[in-house]
């Protein structure tokens, strides 16, 4: 291993920002002060690369408290883990919310992404280059933040002691000469404005230094139940508690029928609940779809151990925001689906990854988590029951990529967040080399009502090859954006009833996000199920609904999803890494002038990345241009005319 370091000193700050999370330094090897004995006894090995898994946490310290990482705060980080320099900075790089060049404490984040896009991202992002000068230093342009039923949206980040975030929902560019402040939350807070937060109070920007600007008025942002327009609906089953109990209160939620199912998972015993998930058909939520029982049953069934639970609530595909309002106002329902997910495969530690642009999630769960094990509900004996299993939040740093279940392994480890090959398969050999499950929130939700009400009972909603309800993210031009929860085999056209249909003349709805496909007005009787929409060619996804109608340019549409994936691919394999930019290029020059020849290069460069790409990144990034393509006639002769 090579640990070359260089002269380069962390601040006081900086090293008090990493010894608040690791400790102080226990010898002049990791950074303290040297002294004699340390000239006599070499530190190093495995025991001290053991805690390589805390880069990303010790990046997110240093991140959160200056706002940028420098040179001498990486070296004292990798003293810290014995972490080779050279690969702590590839890490470091690899993350947007991260930067390793100096920026201001207080930066902000403008989404720029395709329910934003659809609802005037480019006037916010004008208005900020306006005031606040080219994107890079005080702002920038972000992909999309999760707050789709709010766009167009931005997140402020402030770094410092206790470091603030703000969320503007919607934000709107301010008129001339317009001066105000915005809210700033606690640590890994989030307060932001009730209504449209024009450009003007983010942060006082009337000048270039978001620093300087004037005292923030605080505000609450609004509750989760915001997002939910069916909420107080008694049909509802996953969101049947939002807006109903309070979100911070343990008494509450078991008041309202929370911790009977792991009672009754312990009734059964781990194999009773995992015929239980088998029998009601439950499959991923994340958009693969893969029965969750058998993944469940495989993991339990490896003899090596340690096992582990990960929940992946990294949920960062374009117009996705379900997982966010699930922890945001139910968290403790994650925490007792994670805890049956954990006794029921041999887990005794899940890892909760959360993306980092969600700063109410995090607090709100980390609230939940802390609670349940003061409550014995977490910890070595959960309930006295005599099994135990804990929880742990790693916070995500800005990467599509790491939604992918095999890169979100790699990121908790503290490398790169990169896919691995498969085989072999996450459930043999995943987090740390160990038998590891993944599961999506909503996925892990659904277990509560299977236990509670019987896998039979489950199974008779739905169809036969999608049981129980689904949550949709309809985002967009749309008269009622937000989260819904109908059963599956409802149709795209009820649904859209359901949110109050298009604002104007319906042109298209983008399902499944920006790897999913389009669906024409025509088309609107499809069945929102898996095999219903896979017999119609296009797909579920993660149950992104994006309604665009007539005043949507569908070509920059499509511009923007070229430009995500240039953007969000990891760059390991060659068909992705070159791909997804050839394919950018060839929108851009089709956008100017429709070509048959473009289009045969569009196709053979999308036909290149589906079959050769190593994961689902690049496999999926043709998926919504060919599309739109052959469905919408988009760069058709007539559409150019």
């Amino acid at each position: 291993m090579d640990l070359r370091f260089r002269d380069a000193a962390p601040s006081a700050e900086e090293r008090a920002a990493v010894d608040a999370l690791l400790g102080p330094p226990e010898s002049g090897w990791e950074g303290g002060a040297r002294s004699v004995g340390d000239m006599r006894v070499a530190v190093g090995g495995h025991g001290a690369r053991e805690r390589r898994d805390l880069l990303l946490p010790a990046l997110h310290a240093v991140n959160d408290r200056i706002g940028w990482i420098s040179e001498g705060a990486l070296d004292y980080i990798c003293r810290r883990l014995t972490v080779p320099p050279a690969e702590a900075y590839g890490v470091a790089t690899f993350y947007s919310l991260f930067s390793v060049k100096p920026r201001p404490a207080r930066v902000l984040h403008v989404c720029t992404d395709l329910a934003c896009q659809a609802r005037g991202a480019d006037a916010v992002r004008r208005a900020a280059e306006e005031r606040l000068g080219p994107p890079g230093m005080s702002w920038q342009p972000s992909p999309c933040l999760g707050l789709c039923e709010r766009a167009p949206a931005a997140l402020a980040l402030q770094a410092g002691e206790i470091p603030g975030a703000t969320v503007y929902g919607p934000a709107e560019p301010a008129p001339a000469g317009a001066n105000g402040s915005a809210g700033t939350g606690g640590p890994n807070g989030s307060n932001g404005s009730n209504g449209a937060a024009d450009l003007s109070r983010l942060g006082g920007l009337s000048g270039m230094d978001v620093t300087a600007g004037p005292a923030l008025a605080e505000r609450e942002e609004p509750p989760a139940e915001h997002a939910v327009p069916q909420a107080g609906d008694p049909s509802l089953v996953l969101l049947r508690r939002v807006g109903a109990v309070d979100p911070a209160s343990l008494d509450d939620y078991r008041a309202a029928g929370g911790y009977a199912a792991l009672r009754e998972a312990v009734r059964l015993g781990p194999a009773g609940v995992i015929r239980e998930v088998l029998e009601a058909g439950l499959v991923g939520r994340g958009g693969a779809a893969f029965p969750t029982g058998r993944k469940w049953d495989a993991t339990a069934r490896q003899p090596d151990h340690p096992h582990y639970l990960v929940c992946n609530a990294d949920e960062s595909e374009p117009g996705t925001f379900k997982d966010r309002v699930v922890m945001e106002g139910d968290p403790y329902a994650l925490v007792e689906a994670m805890t049956i997910a954990g006794y029921a495969t041999g887990c005794r530690k899940g890892y909760l990854y959360i993306r980092g642009e969600y700063p109410r999630a995090i607090r709100r769960m980390t609230h939940a988590i802390a609670v349940a094990r003061s409550r014995g509900l977490l910890g070595d004996d959960v309930m006295g029951q005599g099994f135990a299993f804990d929880i742990e939040i790693r916070r995500g740093a800005g990467a599509y990529i790491c939604g992918e279940e095999t890169a979100i392994f790699n990121s908790i480890e503290g490398y790169r967040g990169e896919p691995r090959t498969k085989p072999p398969f996450p459930v043999e050999k995943g987090l740390f080399g160990k038998p590891t499950v993944v599961n999506n929130v909503e996925t892990l939700v659904n277990v509560l009502p299977i236990l509670t009400g019987g896998a039979a009972a489950y199974a008779a909603t739905g169809t036969a090859g999608s049981t129980g309800t689904k949550l949709f993210c309809v985002s967009g031009t749309v008269a009622r954006p937000g989260v819904y929860e109908v059963p599956f085999g409802a149709t795209l056209r009820e649904l859209l009833a359901l949110a109050g249909g298009a604002t104007g003349t319906l042109r298209a709805v983008l399902l499944g996000g920006a790897a999913g496909g389009f669906v024409r007005p025509d088309e609107l009787d499809v069945p929102l199920t898996f095999e219903g929409t896979r017999a119609a060619g296009t797909v579920l996804g993660s149950g992104v609904v994006l309604v665009l109608d007539d005043s949507v340019d569908l070509a920059r549409i499509l511009l923007r999803i070229a430009e995500f994936f240039r953007d969000e691919s990891c760059g390991q394999c060659v068909p992705c890494r070159v791909g997804t930019v050839r394919q950018e290029e060839a929108l851009h020059r089709l956008r100017r002038r429709p070509s048959d020849g473009d289009l045969a290069l569009l196709r053979e460069v999308g036909r290149a990345m589906r079959d050769a790409s190593i994961c689902g990144l690049g496999q999926t990034a043709w998926n919504a241009v060919e599309s739109a393509i052959d469905r919408l006639g988009v760069f058709s002769p007539s559409e150019a005319s």
